[in-house]
């Protein structure tokens, strides 16, 4: 991704419509590097500030306040997934250093993907070094970090999986 084309991008977006415009913010992103697929809804508040590849499959909607941070680590959005508002994904973070003057040591990134089909519901913090099976929901304020597998119901501070989505009937549990 260029960022002087995603910062441009943030700008402009910025005076379109929220919710509309669909079509214009794609090709602007397409524009900055990002592969976006087909039929893709990017409210006009979300926000993407990273070095690192991004992609998002085709269906797929990013909603209010959405934050893409970090450094040059890819990013996967698959295929038919709702993002909610002010989801973060945070791919960037430092190495411990306990001797030096910032704790805060070295920084780097790790990639995210999200598999196909999941629901992210608002709120929830995904950091590097994720990968979300296909068909999952993460739950409302959730800090998620690590693997896990399809189907799953991801909740919690540290995030864990509470329960199996695609064998359980979770109505709105989530």
């Amino acid at each position: 991704m260029k960022s002087a084309r995603t910062y441009l991008y943030c700008m402009v977006v910025g005076v379109l419509p929220a919710t509309r415009c669909f079509a214009l913010k794609n090709a602007l992103l397409r524009w900055a590097g990002v592969r976006v697929g087909g039929r893709v809804k990017i409210v006009s508040s979300a926000r993407f500030y990273t070095g690192g590849w991004l992609e998002i499959g085709d269906d797929t909607w990013v909603g209010h306040e959405v934050l893409v941070l970090g450094g040059d680590a890819p990013l996967f959005i698959g295929a038919n997934c709702d993002i909610a508002p002010r989801v973060s994904f945070i791919s960037g973070t430092h190495r411990v250093n306990p001797q030096g003057p910032h704790v805060a040591g070295g920084g780097y990134s790790l990639p995210i993907q999200v598999g196909d089909g999941c629901w992210i519901c608002t709120g929830a913090t995904i950091l590097g070094g994720t990968t979300i099976g296909e068909r999952s929901i993460v739950a409302a304020g959730a800090v998620v970090k690590g693997d896990f597998p399809a189907g799953s119901l991801i909740g919690g501070v540290p995030a864990r999986v509470l329960r199996d989505t695609l064998s359980a009937d979770i109505g709105e549990q989530a």
